[in-house]
């Protein structure tokens, strides 16, 4: 199949060529502005109790807008918020908002100072009067509008006469930080577009040693993630797609695409280099190269489509923008890449440094730097395995302290200026949390509504005592309360849930600490049996590749203890705080959601390097090598080209490293570690040690099993 194709790519290559880039060229006209279709929301579960209980409460009372957005004003050093002055200015700033913004601002929910139809409260402003707040509605059904909503205002509660006369004034709430979140984001895939791919265009030029081939690999990735934003704007249309998308489009798409490319360019290189025609060495190329790009990225779609099990929108729409985007390099891959070496042959080296270019034989590659290494490896295969597996097991230890949490201010940096004053709000209001707990309550009234409060004040980690929101509607009334710390929630909400009510009576337990406690139950309600069928569909598709069910099950032990080692570097960076101080973070729980998008990929990855080794095994193996030569062969010829790849992946991923947020630099310094781990330890140590170890049971498999592959087409011969 695959050589047929390769021929015809050669064949048609002008047409291929066209074609593809015609098609991928329209797919990123359509995308242009995509990112102003995606959501801000999908962090929760919709099936949940909180979830339930909050779509009750909103749609009887109408969203709870009090902590949109908290305007902090502090009195100039020796004054009060009573200052004439001082309150002329804020109070002509906050009567205008809603005047002057009735599209972007909804109200004024209430504030100390005196606006007209505005609730004012002593409570507002603290005990010395130097501090005072206002609470501010953003119009908006939903994260994505109230976000981009406030966007569009946030600088309107800024008052230059406050800021003169020596007072300040902050802006937090949920909406700001929500806002901060995604500015950061946005400056983050700036940062790679600036950084990244520059530093991937040098990495490839010394890689080939020439600018014609280290262009191709840009080439397919630059069309890819273009390509794959048309493909994200397309999915708006029918679903809901987080922002985190885009970074993970650009992240897969980029380094994905162009290590298929690599791979593709290096094997078409070998090929001339061993004396063959342009013709034959595409068709080798895509027969070979070709093939197991289309495996790997099967593989890898597996693994992520492992996302699709769990009922959080946000790993949903990062399942449908990562497949789409892994699918569409493999076919930018197989399609143009081959149609452009078709049109160049031998001026793939064109504009080179001849002393730099890496065109080898077959012969002088299996007798390099990466030969020489595998068959030393293979001398004391025991030694090697023992110390590897040890040492991937010390460092898995720290995933004992592993805590799971969710998205809030804490992952900005602590100086940043919207968690600065989050920060101060609760010091200075304790009794007014931007994130409550809520108890929404349906069938009580008078005594027995008593007892139900009373049982609720009883709960752990409360600041104050649960009051309600308003009078109550249609048999249902709403309290909250706040607690002293978000992240601790757990014990406060199972106290709750455990709360006795009067027959006839229903009590839920909702607001942001429910809804992420809810989430995180979900994921890890789920967790297993994903993990269990994930791991069954790569073995099987594993098998159905190279004809061995040994080789998929140690691929998949490798995977698992290199995966362990991520988390545990993870956990040691993030939970216990090593490096905080200077890599700008506050430690604490990981983001649930973001580290099992981190676990997914590196599983894809890691299974996409051992398929690459695999293959140049397994060809080796079918043209009558032992086991040892077909692992130092194997090694050899993808020993250089796996390394290359994990750079550039590193260099793509690690621009994210620089990011203000923490959740990205879970990401950078994840993909690093696994990288590093897996291109290097694993596949170039511990593979060849543990095939040396396993010899020719390494291809074993039952006789049956075998006859299926082969009438599946998908044990062809390698020429």
């Amino acid at each position: 199949m695959f050589a047929t194709w390769g021929d015809l790519v050669h064949r048609w290559r002008y047409t291929v060529l066209g074609v593809m880039v015609a098609g991928l060229l329209a797919m990123a006209a359509y995308g242009v502005g995509f990112e102003n279709h995606l959501s801000q929301g999908g962090f929760d579960d919709p099936g949940s109790e909180s979830v339930a209980a909050a779509t009750l409460a909103d749609s009887t009372f109408g969203r709870d807008t009090e902590g949109d957005v908290i305007v902090l004003y502090t009195a100039p050093e020796g004054k009060t918020v009573d200052d004439p002055a001082f309150t002329a200015a804020v109070t002509k700033s906050l009567g205008s908002l809603v005047a002057d913004h009735p599209d972007r601002i909804a109200k004024i929910n209430g504030t100390y100072f005196q606006v007209d139809g505005v609730v004012s409260a002593a409570a507002l402003a603290t005990e010395d009067k130097r501090h005072a707040i206002a609470s501010i509605a953003i119009v908006g059904d939903d994260d994505t509008e109230l976000t981009n909503n406030f966007q569009d205002v946030k600088d309107a509660f800024y008052i230059p006469d406050v800021d003169s006369q020596g007072g300040d004034v902050q802006v937090t709430g949920l909406q700001a930080v929500a806002g901060a979140l995604q500015s950061t984001m946005s400056e983050d895939i700036h940062r790679m577009e600036i950084l990244a791919i520059p530093a991937v265009a040098v990495l490839l030029f010394f890689v080939f040693g020439g600018v014609v081939a280290a262009a191709l690999p840009l080439i397919v990735g630059g069309l890819t993630v273009v390509g794959a934003n048309g493909i994200v704007r397309l999915f708006t249309d029918f679903t809901e797609v987080n922002t985190f998308v885009a970074p993970v489009v650009s992240m897969v798409g980029l380094g994905l695409a162009i290590d298929y490319g690599l791979f593709i360019v290096s094997r078409f290189r070998e090929e001339l280099g061993d004396g063959r025609t342009t013709a034959d060495a595409v068709k080798r190329s895509v027969m070979t190269a070709g093939r197991t790009v289309v495996f790997s990225a099967t593989m890898i779609v597996a693994s992520l489509g492992g996302l699709l099990l769990f009922p959080h929108g946000f790993l949903k729409s990062v399942a449908y923008g990562s497949i789409a985007t892994v699918a569409l390099a493999a076919l930018t891959a197989v399609t143009v890449l081959p149609a452009l070496l078709a049109i160049l042959g031998p001026r793939v080296d064109a504009l080179g440094l001849k002393f730099m270019r890496k065109t080898r034989s077959s012969e002088e590659i299996e007798n390099g730097m990466w030969g020489k290494l595998t068959s030393s490896v293979m001398r004391r295969p025991i030694k090697v395995a023992v110390v590897i597996v040890l040492g991937l097991l010390v460092l898995t230890l720290p995933v004992g302290k592993i805590e799971f949490g969710g998205i809030n201010e804490t992952y900005l940096p602590p100086d940043n200026p919207t968690r600065v004053a989050q920060a101060q709000f609760d010091e200075l209001f304790p009794g007014q949390r931007t994130e409550p707990l809520k108890l929404v309550i349906e069938g009580a009234q008078g005594s027995s509504l008593g007892q139900i409060t009373k049982q609720a004040n009883e709960a752990p980690g409360l600041v104050e005592k649960f009051s309600p929101t308003g009078t109550s509607k249609d048999g249902i009334i709403v309290f909250k309360a706040g607690l002293e710390d978000r992240n601790e929630s757990s014990e406060a909400i199972e106290h709750l849930r455990g709360i006795e009510g009067p027959d006839g009576a229903t009590v839920s337990v909702t607001g942001t600490p429910a809804i992420e406690y809810d989430s995180i139950e979900a994921l890890e309600e789920r967790l297993p049996l994903t993990a269990v069928l994930v791991v069954l569909v790569v073995t099987l598709l594993m098998f159905l590749t190279f004809g061995s069910l040994i080789l998929p099950i140690k691929a998949v032990l490798m995977t698992a203890l290199g995966l362990g080692a991520t988390m545990g570097i993870l956990t040691w960076i993030f939970i216990d705080g090593h490096g905080a101080s200077l890599m700008n973070f506050t430690p604490g729980p990981i983001m649930a959601m973001i580290l099992l998008l981190i676990g997914a990929i590196v599983f894809g990855l890691s299974t996409d390097y051992e398929v690459f080794l695999l293959s140049r095994m397994v060809e080796a193996r079918e043209k009558g090598a032992s086991t040892t030569d077909a692992v130092r062969i194997g090694t050899a010829h993808s020993g250089r080209i796996i390394t290359a790849a994990a750079l550039i992946l590193i260099v793509v991923t690690g621009s994210f490293a620089f990011s203000d947020l923490v959740m990205m630099k879970y990401i950078a310094y994840g993909m690093i570690a696994a990288l590093i781990i897996d291109a290097t330890v694993i596949r170039m140590f511990l593979v060849p040690s543990v095939m040396k170890l396993l010899g020719d049971s390494a291809w074993w498999a039952p006789k049956s099993m075998k006859k299926v592959q082969q009438k599946l087409g998908l044990g062809e011969k390698y020429l």
